[in-house]
């Protein structure tokens, strides 16, 4: 039931639509009898202010400079969760107890491995492949060897599906990489945590298996919390959109990953890199330039890893990893010049009223990539992180619309703007 009426006025005639309150942010109107009553059709490119659910996951305050997973703060979830308990979070809605983690933890560590048939699958790729394309059609293959999970509307097959896919991404994950580098696969180890897993089947190799550095462990596991869940952005829209046709888990999840590779949304990272190495590079330029060029209408040059389609304030994910990006380089004695230039950017631009006044912060993308580089993952595997950590809050979106008796497959409208009907014209007469 809606909570009041908004009444929408037109030339042939008005509407009254419902109107939904939401427990904080923006009530929706809801205009689904919208064209059916009036003939026409509300147009939204980008759907930035379509509301296609309704969600009970992630809620963004962008003006504010907010983000909550089912009501807890990511400040908070980043410093005292570990990366499977905000999956648990994300997916049932509640913090496990002590005995629900270690349930969850046992469960997801006991199906770590890949059918053995999965190994000619990763050998057919040429080593040149993008480790996002192999991640990608990895995921859509290992559906294959679970005909069972291929019902989403039976609640018992979604739960076990979720595990299963959870607990093998980051052997796809690993195995991606270490195809790209043309090195043998290493084994899940089902004593070690999940993050510690990850990083081992990563770094390690058959004739040299040391400790994972407990700082790496919690440097990846606080990365990937941050990257766990962002409400309805364009990943997650693909997941819902192909989940909509009911589609399975598997094949919806490996659909957001086409999407998050886009240089526009899981890329980003990658070309804050790119571009802080660019100016450490060149030995003309200097940190006012830089600012003097992204002001300036005529350059082209846009900072990168500065604004977000959602926040009008400073991304409270940047602020977790700009304070624990030091931390970590300070414990791995190392030093990275790249830190510094971002950090100096950062200064001046935010310096300058010109992104203030443009609501022009840093975002998750300026400061992630820097950490990346310090865990020792090359630039190709970037966007692989950013799917590993995004897992959970896509298959929790996949499960509620599932649940959701209101859902529809996903068919948006258009304004059509080409030729009217016209006769067809013979060969001869064209």
């Amino acid at each position: 039931m809606s909570d009041s009426t908004a009444r929408l006025d037109l030339d042939n005639g008005s509407v009254e639509l419902d109107v939904y309150q939401s427990t904080v942010g923006q009530p929706g109107i809801d205009i689904r009898k919208l064209r059916a009553t009036t003939g026409h059709v509300t147009f939204d490119p980008g759907f930035g202010n379509t509301a296609s659910a309704h969600s009970a996951i992630t809620y963004i305050d962008g003006a504010a400079g907010i983000l909550l997973h089912r009501g807890y703060r990511i400040e908070e979830v980043a410093s005292k969760s570990s990366f499977l308990e905000v999956a648990y979070l994300l997916l049932y809605g509640t913090l496990p107890n002590v005995g629900e983690l270690l349930t969850w933890e046992s469960e997801i560590n006991a199906q770590t491995l890949l059918n053995e048939e999965m190994r000619s699958f990763f050998d057919a790729f040429p080593r040149r492949a993008h480790p996002m394309a192999v991640l990608s059609s990895a995921t859509n293959a290992i559906s294959t060897f679970y005909d069972v999970y291929r019902r989403p509307m039976r609640e018992d097959e979604i739960d076990a599906g979720a595990r299963t896919l959870i607990a093998k991404m980051p052997t796809i994950a690993a195995w991606a990489y270490k195809k790209s580098i043309g090195e043998p696969y290493v084994y899940p180890d089902p004593d070690l945590g999940y993050v510690e897993n990850f990083l081992r089947m990563t770094f390690s190799n058959p004739i040299s298996d040391e400790p994972i550095d407990p700082v790496k462990v919690k440097a990846m596991n606080m990365l990937l919390i941050l990257h766990a869940d962002h409400e309805m952005n364009c990943s997650t829209a693909t997941v819902r959109g192909v989940g909509s046709s009911r589609a399975n888990m598997f094949t919806s999840v490996a659909a957001g990953m086409g999407a998050l590779w886009g240089p526009l949304h899981g890329g980003a990272n990658q070309a804050v890199i790119d571009q802080l190495q660019s100016i450490h590079d060149d030995p003309d330029a200097t940190i006012p330039g830089m600012i003097a060029r992204a002001k300036d209408r005529n350059d082209d040059f846009r900072l990168m890893g500065f604004g977000h389609r959602v926040y009008s304030n400073y991304d409270p994910r940047a602020r977790v990893i700009e304070k624990f990006a030091q931390e970590v380089l300070d414990s791995m004695d190392q030093a990275d010049p790249l830190l510094d230039i971002a950090r100096e950017l950062e200064a001046a631009a935010l310096a300058d009223p010109y992104f203030a006044e443009r609501n022009l912060y840093p975002n998750v993308d300026y400061y992630s990539g820097i950490l990346f580089r310090a865990l020792g993952f090359p630039l190709r595997m970037f966007t692989v992180l950013f799917t590993l950590g995004r897992l959970p809050g896509w298959i929790a979106h996949w499960m509620e619309m599932n649940l959701d008796s209101e859902t529809k497959i996903m068919r948006p409208r258009q304004i059509y703007i080409g030729e009217a009907e016209r006769p067809y014209p013979a060969i001869e007469d064209r």
